[in-house]
């Protein structure tokens, strides 16, 4: 597993991509995946962050915070793009973050206020695996596929 920087050294193209699709909007925007404690799957909107730290979240209270604390495995799916159906997927181990500087960091991109995230919980997605899929227009049934995976 990797964090983001090492992934967009690896996957330059890839990464830049997947980062597009999840700030498509402005703001990041993604599906999160997680595992509930008897294994099925949990799905939540949620705002994704990349900054110089890697790709973080802030999560409230919440039983995906929960289910990621228990056993932080994930997936994260960007929003679908509007005009292509462009997708974007990353598949690891979300990571606890306890460093007040990658915190203040991860605050800063996220345009908030220590104060507006005092009660998050900050976790680090780690990468096991990518999935980037390029239409060159709506609909089109061949896109381009392409799958990354962290050496071992």
């Amino acid at each position: 597993m990797v964090t983001w920087t090492a992934f967009a050294e690896a996957a330059p193209e890839m990464a830049e991509a997947g980062r597009r699709l999840f700030y498509q909007v402005g703001v990041g925007l993604g599906f999160l995946a997680t595992l509930r404690p008897g294994g099925g799957p949990r799905l939540h909107p949620i705002c994704p962050i990349v900054s110089e730290a890697g790709l973080h979240a802030f999560i409230q209270p919440s039983p995906k915070r929960d289910d990621l604390i228990r056993r932080g495995q994930y997936a994260l799916h960007a929003f679908p793009h509007e005009a292509t159906d462009d997708e974007f997927a990353v598949l690891g181990r979300a990571v606890l973050v306890e460093d007040a500087a990658v915190r203040a960091t991860v605050i800063a991109a996220f345009h908030r206020t220590a104060e507006q995230e005092a009660e998050a919980t900050l976790f680090e997605f780690r990468i096991e695996r990518a999935l980037l899929i390029a239409y060159r227009r709506r609909g089109d049934p061949q896109p381009d596929r392409r799958w990354w995976h962290a050496p071992r």
